[in-house]
């Protein structure tokens, strides 16, 4: 009877993720957006009147 052996993928992860390539990247190379909010909350009187509703 043959156990697999731990797989070298599980191997290479180590406790702390890889953040190299993450520390030398260029922000600026990143394009500045507009947000809009598309899903705004309701108020308080919006849900009153859906309330009595």
């Amino acid at each position: 009877l043959l156990l697999p052996v731990k797989s070298s993928a599980s191997a290479d992860m180590s406790d702390k993720p890889d953040i190299s390539e993450v520390e030398s990247f260029d922000k600026s190379k990143l394009k500045k957006t507009e947000t809009a909010e598309k899903n705004t909350l309701p108020t308080k009187e919006t849900i009153e009147q859906e309330k009595s509703a």
